[in-house]
């Protein structure tokens, strides 16, 4: 699904208009009829009270026609339209001239606003300002969104929180925002909904498809993804009936130190229930016969130093290299690492461990191998490029580097963006919290470079793997809840996760 910045949702809206053709009052009015139903789907309980502030622009218009459209549905509303001395737009104003014909009573807020006492059973509908807005919400319109967010009531925004903007935070008074329950955003996802810190204010988003033109989505361009089942059943392989196991790639994995033998396994297994051909593990002496012992069916290479890996195998016969899973930031680790970067012609994943040496070596990144898998955490990918003031400088950040540096960087988290080196950017939709535990990430290199050894390309295996990584937590989550799950319940879901891929074949 492809979603973008809200200069170009305006501009999808106006094609729309020009070529379905549509007026855009009409437009409006379909708009505000899904989004009631919506709404009367949630919450349309006859002891339903909606208390609904709109403001002066469209955002406020739909808000005024859905209070028109609850009115009509039997639902007790009242309206606050915070016009605050500004004219209205034509569309709010038709919206505001409809909602007076049936009877509504609106209260206009120019000057002074007079906090309502609201039943405890209201529900607040938030339609102040859509993702239009440029400058943070000041004065009387701030002290509308701190009573909403001071009431302890359930909050619905429509298209965007009220103060939230679409896409880079411009607000430096994170009070004037509102912060929902649930927010029903037009046709499209905004980029600030997935970047962590919005939570609070966006709270569950669902979209509601208002019938924006497929012709005019189609010819917009993005580079804004949103990756769903159906997108990764596409990119699947199937396996041939007469291939062997040298078809699916050999893989080789650095993983494990001294008390890090878990990483290893974790790491490995997850390899393994990925499809990869042959493994073998690059393992310290001191963790050999624990990973013979929990994964018989790779190989291992127990060469590699007592405590931690040090010594670097010929690394030719490999069709991927995974590094970093638990193998610790010891010089001789280290001094490892920067060769085989130096040395080795395949594609790598690099996680962990593996990064944070790298981030002590800058240098390095221009002599990554050209289509490594990069999979840092926010604290991982700061080390490597630096603060940022927030997240959506640090997702520009990411998308830079990826570009620079020919490699996809995963930036891990709540909706992982896989950063491409042609600079496109898809979001996940699967996984839940219950992910972020010990040894996760782990499983994530496994999955990745088992990938890139079956022959995937670079984007590819970093998309399916995180879809498949957080499918596989969502059915572990589902079976153990959110608290009690380990990564090793992940790797156990593994078969699960793809197996419930494998329908198109």
């Amino acid at each position: 699904m492809k979603f973008f910045r809200t200069s170009q949702i305006r501009k999808i809206d106006a094609d729309t208009i020009n070529n379905e053709p549509i007026s855009s009052i009409d437009l409006m009015e379909r708009a505000s009829r899904r989004l009631t139903d919506a709404i009367v789907k949630m919450h349309g309980g006859r002891s339903t009270f909606f208390a609904i502030f709109a403001g002066a622009g469209n955002n406020g218009g739909d808000a005024l026609a859905v209070a028109r459209m609850l009115h009509e549905c039997g639902q007790d509303v009242a309206v606050w339209l915070v016009a605050s001395g500004a004219s209205l737009s034509p569309d709010c104003a038709i919206n505001l001239e409809r909602l007076n014909a049936v009877n509504v009573n609106v209260e206009i807020v120019n000057d002074i606003f007079s906090p309502p006492s609201l039943p405890h059973q209201t529900i607040i509908i938030d339609g102040l300002f859509g993702s239009g807005l440029s400058r943070a919400v000041e004065g009387l319109c701030a002290e509308v969104i701190n009573y909403i967010n001071s009431t302890g009531l359930r909050v619905i925004s429509l298209d965007i929180p009220s103060g939230l903007p679409g896409e880079k935070h411009f607000c430096s008074n994170v009070r004037n925002i509102v912060c929902a329950h649930t927010t029903l955003t037009l046709q499209f996802p905004k980029l600030s909904f997935l970047l962590p810190g919005n939570e609070q204010y966006v709270g569950d988003w669902q979209i509601v498809d208002i019938g924006l033109h497929p012709q005019a989505i189609e010819q917009q361009c993005t580079n804004f993804y949103f990756t769903q089942k159906e997108d990764i059943k596409k990119l699947l392989l199937p396996r041939k009936k007469f291939s062997h196991k040298g078809d699916y790639g050999r893989a080789l994995l650095f993983a494990g130190s001294l008390g890090m033998a878990g990483a290893s396994v974790l790491s490995a297994r997850a390899a393994l229930r990925s499809g990869v051909g042959l493994l073998t593990l690059a393992v310290p002496s001191c963790n050999n016969t624990i990973v013979q012992a929990a994964v018989p069916e790779a190989m291992t290479l127990p060469m590699c130093g007592d405590e931690h890996i040090s010594f670097l195998p010929s690394i030719v016969r490999y069709c991927a290299v995974g590094v970093g899973p638990g193998i610790c930031t010891h010089e001789e680790t280290e001094r490892l690492l920067l060769k085989l970067i130096e040395q080795c012609k395949v594609p790598m994943v690099l996680d962990a461990d593996a990064l944070n040496i790298l981030s002590k070596h800058h240098e390095i990144f221009s002599q990554l191998p050209k289509n490594s898998i990069l999979t840092p955490h926010v604290g991982e990918f700061t080390r490597m490029a630096g603060e940022f003031s927030d997240s959506y400088d640090r997702l520009m950040a990411a998308i830079d580097f990826a570009c620079r540096h020919k490699v996809c960087v995963v930036l891990k988290g709540a909706y992982t963006a896989v950063c491409s080196p042609s600079g496109d950017c898809y979001f996940n939709s699967s996984g839940n919290p219950g992910m972020a535990t010990g040894g996760s990430g782990d499983v994530l290199t496994g999955i990745a470079v088992s990938l890139l050894a079956r022959g995937y390309s670079v984007v590819d295996a970093a998309r399916i793997a995180v879809y498949i990584h957080g499918l596989a937590g969502d059915i572990a989550s589902a079976k153990y809840g959110e608290t009690a799950m380990t990564a090793g319940d992940i790797v156990n879901a593994l078969p699960s996760a793809w197996k419930s891929m494998e329908d198109k074949f």
